[in-house]
């Protein structure tokens, strides 16, 4: 008697855990944290013929590199009708579409970011597009409309639906000059409001981006709000640019000022935030490293989960090709170690103190085949894999500066423990 109500009993909590991992596994997903790049010169040097190699030395496509830093979202500008400069021009519409569903097939995320302008728009740029400088202001609105209609449509019918869209690239001053300045506020919040309608018409699921340089500069953003609220312009999230280099000094002095501006733009105006560019100066790693550790915990810990992602502008344009001193990229064709700044482990809630010798990839990761790469090649690396109960469940002996171990692990989060006969370090490994 008592087995057989011991069996029932099984049964039925073997039943209850079944329904309770099924309704787990139904709840909707808590989105993703964004950490992307902006990777607009990629196809440009590609052709030139730049190459692109992973920290060990292998080469790879840039794309490829990028996830295993944890890099699931790429941001493409689009100019309108723009020239063949390999730096100010490219990035058309036809362009953009194939570098998407280039994305898109890496099973990342993207970001469109229009300019309109036939190049750069900026703080001190945002000149109209050669064909749209005769237009009265009410052919301009039906330019932008179009324009941001053309775009997002045609990706859609070739199969990609952005999650993301700006109108208008840093534009505290305004854009299309000078009619959409900002010192007409109402006439660019008409603009804006074109934008949001065209995106929204194309797909109602479409985030719409408004996006000013100088995240550190919450008065600037007051002000800029403040008159778009009045002006009723529509948007649904506030980006952000935060380059130190910029501001002339260490991020140390000003990273309050933007996790501050972040979380007062999120309770004044109720909208979702994110640093949609950010940058430091290549050849001071360490420094740039430390910054992005720095700007992505001030993202994540932005009040009720409204701080979505960090952008890093073009990591990948070495300065051997671009001549821009604030990539992640050596003229060796590998990413610095600044680019490590976006593993889960060094960045994420729950960090370990990482030690920055060795790197493990894909991390997270969705079982099968785990990467190491260890900076120093000689001795021997002793790797544990542990479960959050402090069992066990690997372990094994690598050699050299590039090594594998297969995983046969269910979901979850395990610690990842090398031993080299001076202490053990650990990093947080997260299986899908």
């Amino acid at each position: 008697m008592y087995k057989y109500l011991f069996l029932d009993l099984f049964r039925g909590w073997r039943l209850l855990c079944f329904f309770l991992l099924a309704h787990a596994y139904l709840q909707p997903a808590k989105a993703q944290f964004v950490k992307g790049a902006d990777v607009g010169w990629l196809p440009q040097m590609e052709v030139s013929g730049f190459k692109f190699y992973d920290s060990a030395g292998v080469q790879k496509n840039c794309l490829e590199i990028l996830k295993e830093k944890e890099i699931y979202t790429i941001r493409l500008r689009v100019f309108v009708n723009p020239s063949n400069n390999k730096f100010s021009g490219h990035c058309s519409k036809k362009e953009t579409v194939v570098m998407a569903l280039r994305a898109q097939a890496m099973g990342m995320r993207v970001m469109i970011d229009l300019h309109y302008s036939d190049t750069w728009a900026d703080p001190g740029h945002q000149a109209k597009p050669a064909a749209w400088t005769s237009h009265t202001f009410s052919q301009l609105l039906t330019d932008v409309y179009d324009h941001t209609f053309e775009v997002l449509d045609t990706m859609k019918q070739c199969g990609i639906t952005p999650q993301w869209v700006q109108i208008g690239n840093e534009i505290a001053n305004g854009m299309l000059w000078p009619d959409g300045s900002s010192n007409n506020f109402p006439q660019l919040a008409q603009l804006l409001n074109k934008g949001y309608d065209a995106a929204k018409a194309v797909d109602s699921s479409i985030k719409v981006v408004v996006h000013l340089e100088g995240g550190n500069d919450n008065s600037k953003f007051r002000w800029f709000f403040d008159n778009a609220k009045t002006q009723g312009a529509r948007y649904d999230i506030i980006g952000l640019s935060y380059y130190p280099y910029w501001i002339g000094s260490d991020y140390t002095l000003t990273i309050n000022d933007l996790g501050n501006n972040m979380n007062d733009m999120v309770a004044r105006y109720g909208k979702e935030v994110m640093v949609v560019e950010v940058g430091g100066v290549d050849t001071q790693i360490q420094n740039t490293y430390d910054m992005l550790v720095a700007v992505i915990r001030k993202t994540m810990a932005v009040p009720g989960g409204k701080g979505l992602g960090v952008i890093y502008w073009e990591p990948e344009g070495a300065k051997s090709w671009s001549g821009y001193s604030l990539s992640c990229w050596g003229s060796n064709g590998k990413p610095t170690a600044a680019l490590n700044a976006f593993l889960t482990n060094t960045a994420g809630v729950n960090e370990s103190n990482i030690p920055s010798d060795y790197n493990i990839y894909p991390n997270p990761c969705i079982d099968g085949l785990l990467n190491f790469e260890f900076e120093l090649s000689s001795g021997s690396h002793r790797v544990k894999i542990i479960d959050i109960t402090g069992r066990l469940l690997k372990e094994q002996t690598m050699i050299g500066t590039r090594n594998a171990i297969q995983l046969n692990l269910f979901p979850g989060i395990y610690s990842v423990n090398i031993d080299e006969g001076n202490g053990s370090r650990m990093k947080k490994l997260v299986i899908r």
